[in-house]
């Protein structure tokens, strides 16, 4: 008897489709790149076995030589796939080895005597064992569903319709008659459930998926050409030491390099007629925009720019269609919010088009449409709080086209000018695909699309979308020290698939809190000083929530978070909770940004840093509630008491060098430690005897360094293997001086996905 080859695998609330090599989550499809499908497929066929390196390698590219970061590329991306903390629950790394499965897996074979179930619903089985009452036949056969049913969505049917045998007679005159109609029926049924009754949600069926670059490090911000046959994308090079504008065919052949300069390049985008890329390039003398010819050659800058904090996140179409302006976020101080200016191609002339409000971050992403008279682009109160505007280049105000206030992390209109396709957190912490109509209307997930992704770009002939799958994994390490401060090998302490950071030891050490989106929310957590029983003392949601911080006494612990509760639009506020978990307390409520919160050593005072006053300012507030009083004017973001509670040492921003003084009584604001970019990440903490900090002597060669108050020494503590974030804080010492914590990028870089047919 013919057997049906249909097989799945199901574990928690997956389906593993063989026949159709699909992945269902609760019956809804989740999207995976051909090698991440293999990858799982393998280790699922060889659950509670532990999986060579090597022999997962030969079987996943039996004929191609591939470096093994390729494979930890796969099982990372899987991980975040299957989703977040739990997905500990399924792929375990084994070190030194391979991986091993280590969910409880249930095989479903649909042959005869099993059941089949639908690869796109929840349906109930369809029993293979039913057999068809009255049916002459000696050897008859198990009902089956017609072949036809496995291309129609199911959603809606309990049960699949199975039509019972013919017997083997003639139809009349008047059978036939009657049947007709039914069959007429039933084919309209077929094609209203084809094209009416399919749910938007499920754009898979048309859509497929597949990598475009699997290099090796960091490939994003792809641009395609305008015929669409080719890609220009920023990549950081097989040795990962510096970011520069490549352009591939798609389909074949291996990436053109076109700039060599030792600054970052980055945000590539094509000219109209196809004859030439511009881009953005960050150098420590002058930053700017540059063209540079498609096939190689001289470059010419177009326009210096003020310096972008954050210039590798996303990207946008900011070239005219009409090939004559770039569009480019630029302002004209620190302070001041970056503003979008129009900037002749030609002459270098620029013209400022929006006006955002004073202390905010500004604008940025600028999109021209593809009629040219209409730009899309970005509005921020923050760096993590920000929505989407249109601009009609005729005149008139800019519109809000979003209500999020949330990230957003690189945008593209449709190549009918009627959506908008962007990347953002709204709904949760993690980065995913929206599209919007430009008239206005609630932003609709891309469902097929997988997580931790942004910078989508659509090409204008081809009906392509591409996008960047981001990799990263950051987790907390731990760092022995010795009765000298000497480090011993660094060890992992609190680890996930997604970002943990932010570590601070309790009081009397015992405890670690830290800041993480495992839940697929931003939480607080709190931990055994062993990294064990973690608990979330609190869920911010899609909120961006951090730097927590214990009170002296162990009861408290403040943090920074943001909300729109208030009515505003998500600017940030400090707010304590118990340590034992409860209703948060929120300690600021103006309409400013207020973070980094740090508390003084009697526990009367926290720091912060604050834009209140029209520029980032520390500031400290009674820890019990009450008016809030600026400590330093020249500026500050980030600060911590003396041990004597005399001074407080802090930091001016992100990506600004130097740690400095102040009398916490107020007074001459001096300058302590500019030594290899010290405080230049957020990476720094005050010990009794001096300073910890983190710097790096190479982007991916990060260094550990202590700065003693009596010697005025720097010391080197450690050279750590793998690199820091440089956006989020992560570095603490045990009170006893014996351990330090910090946050490390297990797992970084990204992919460029091609999505073909995407309309």
């Amino acid at each position: 008897m013919k057997q049906l080859d249909k097989h799945f695998y199901e574990f928690g609330p997956f389906r593993l489709d063989t026949a159709e090599r699909l992945l269902l989550r609760d019956g809804q499809h989740v999207p995976l790149t051909p090698k991440a499908f293999e990858t799982l497929l393998i280790l699922v066929e060889n659950y509670g076995r532990v999986i060579d390196k090597d022999e997962l390698l030969k079987k996943v590219w039996p004929d191609t030589f591939v470096e093994e970061v390729n494979l930890a590329k796969n099982v990372s991306y899987l991980r975040k796939i299957l989703g977040g903390e739990e997905a500990a629950q399924y792929i375990e790394t084994i070190p030194r080895r391979g991986y091993r499965f280590v969910a409880s897996v249930k095989d479903v074979c649909d042959e005869r005597g099993g059941q089949v179930w639908s690869p796109l619903a929840d349906a109930p089985p369809i029993d293979l064992e039913e057999k068809e009452k009255g049916d002459s036949d000696s050897d008859s056969e198990p009902r089956r569903a017609p072949i036809g049913y496995g291309a129609l969505p199911l959603i809606g049917y309990e049960r699949l319709p199975l039509p019972a045998k013919p017997r083997a007679r003639r139809l009349g005159h008047w059978g036939w008659l009657a049947i007709w109609p039914a069959l007429g029926l039933t084919l309209g049924v077929a094609i209203w459930a084809m094209f009416f009754r399919y749910p938007k949600e499920y754009p898979f069926a048309v859509l497929n998926i597949v990598p475009f670059t699997s290099f090796p490090g960091r490939e994003t911000q792809a641009s395609f050409s305008p015929d669409g046959n080719q890609v220009a994308f920023v990549w950081d090079g097989e040795k990962g030491d510096n970011l520069d504008i490549y352009v591939k065919l798609i389909g074949a052949g291996k990436p053109l390099r076109l700039t060599t300069h030792p600054a970052p390049d980055t945000h590539p985008v094509w000219s109209p007629d196809g004859r030439y890329i511009a881009f953005f390039r960050q150098a420590a003398e002058s930053s700017g925009f540059y063209l540079i010819p498609a096939l190689g050659g001289t470059e010419r800058k177009v326009a210096d720019v003020f310096p972008y904090r954050d210039p590798f996140q996303g990207n946008s179409q900011y070239y005219s269609p009409d090939g004559k302006f770039l569009a480019v976020a630029d302002k004209n101080s620190q302070e001041e919010p970056h503003s979008i200016y129009l900037v002749s191609i030609e002459t270098g002339e620029k013209r400022k088009v929006t006006t955002p409000s004073a202390g905010s971050s500004g604008d940025s992403y600028p999109a021209f449409a593809p009629d040219g008279k209409t730009l899309a682009f970005i509005r921020s109160s923050s760096r993590a709080t920000t929505d989407l505007y249109l601009l009609s280049l005729d005149g008139g105000a800019p519109r809000r086209l979003t209500f999020d206030n949330s990230s957003i992390r690189g945008l593209a209109w449709t190549s009918d000018g009627r959506e908008i396709v962007f990347a953002s957190r709204r709904g949760g912490s993690i980065y995913s695909l929206w599209r919007i109509p430009a008239a206005g209307g609630t932003p609709e997930r891309l469902p097929t699309i997988g997580q931790s992704v942004g910078s989508p770009a659509i090409s204008r002939q081809g009906a392509h979308l591409a996008y960047t799958q981001y990799l990263d994994d950051q987790n907390i390490w731990r760092l022995e020290l010795d009765a000298a401060g000497r480090a011993g090998a660094a060890t992992s302490l609190i680890s996930s698939t997604l970002d943990d950071n932010g570590p601070d030891y309790s009081p009397d050490g015992r405890k670690v809190v830290f800041a993480s989106n495992r839940s697929g929310g931003f939480g607080i957590w709190v931990c055994d000083r062993d990294g064990t029983n973690p608990v979330q003392l609190i869920d911010r949601g899609p909120y961006l929530t951090g730097t927590p911080r214990w009170s002296p006494d162990g009861r408290w612990i403040a943090f920074d978070s943001r909300s729109n509760d208030t009515g505003r639009e998500g600017d940030a506020d400090i707010y304590i909770i118990s340590a034992e978990g409860g209703q948060p307390r929120r300690l600021t409520s103006e309409p400013s940004e207020d973070v980094t919160p740090s508390w003084s050593r009697d526990g009367k005072w926290i720091y912060f840093g604050s834009t209140r006053g029209g520029s980032m300012q520390i500031w400290k507030v009674p820890a019990e509630g009450g008016q809030a009083t600026q400590v330093t004017k020249q500026g500050g973001f980030e600060g911590f008491e003396s041990m004597d509670g005399r001074l407080l040492y802090y930091a001016k921003g992100r990506l600004v060098p130097g740690i400095w003084q102040a009398p916490v009584t107020g007074g001459a604001e001096t300058p302590v430690l500019d030594h290899n970019k010290a405080g230049y990440w957020r990476f720094w903490t005050v010990a009794p005897k001096g300073i910890y900090f983190a710097t790096a002597n190479e982007p991916a060669r990060p260094v550990i360094e202590f700065f003693n108050f009596t010697t005025g020494k720097v010391t080197t503590i450690a050279a750590l293997d793998k690199p820091l974030s440089p956006f989020y804080p992560g570095l603490t010492v045990a009170p006893n001086g014996r351990s330090l914590l910090f946050a490390q990028m297990d797992q970084s870089g990204s992919d460029l996905m091609l999505v073909e047919n995407f309309r």
